[in-house]
């Protein structure tokens, strides 16, 4: 009877085992189709940024990101959202884009205060 409940153990442990493997190729397969869509996005965002920026104001925007990704995010952002409600009709310039970039950096900027109290 010692050997049945070996032989047993055997199928549970391979079945457990089995069970293990899809569930990470069920997750691997989740991760790589979230990957996909992350990146589909990224280029969709990329493309409507590429029709409604001049390559100087793009230039700008892909400085800004490498130093401030946040707002650069903040400002693509905006950008986007006015580009699908119609109200970018042609190319920002780069003069244009410093514009919204200083609407952006006055809502965003914060004001330090130090008080120093004696005692």
């Amino acid at each position: 009877m010692g050997e049945e409940m070996y032989a047993g153990d055997e199928e549970l442990s391979a079945l457990l085992e089995r069970q293990y493997r899809e569930m990470l190729i069920r997750r691997r397969q989740e991760m790589e189709r979230q990957r996909l869509q992350r990146e589909a996005e990224e280029a969709r965002r990329q493309e409507i940024l590429r029709s409604i920026l001049t390559s100087d104001a793009r230039e700008r925007l892909a400085n800004i990101k490498l130093v401030k990704p946040e707002i650069a995010r903040v400002v693509e952002d905006r950008l986007i959202a006015l580009a699908l409600q119609g109200r970018i009709s042609q190319p920002l310039t780069d003069e244009e884009l410093k514009t919204i970039l200083a609407e952006i950096y006055e809502k965003t900027k914060k004001d330090f205060k130090i008080s120093i109290r004696e005692k």
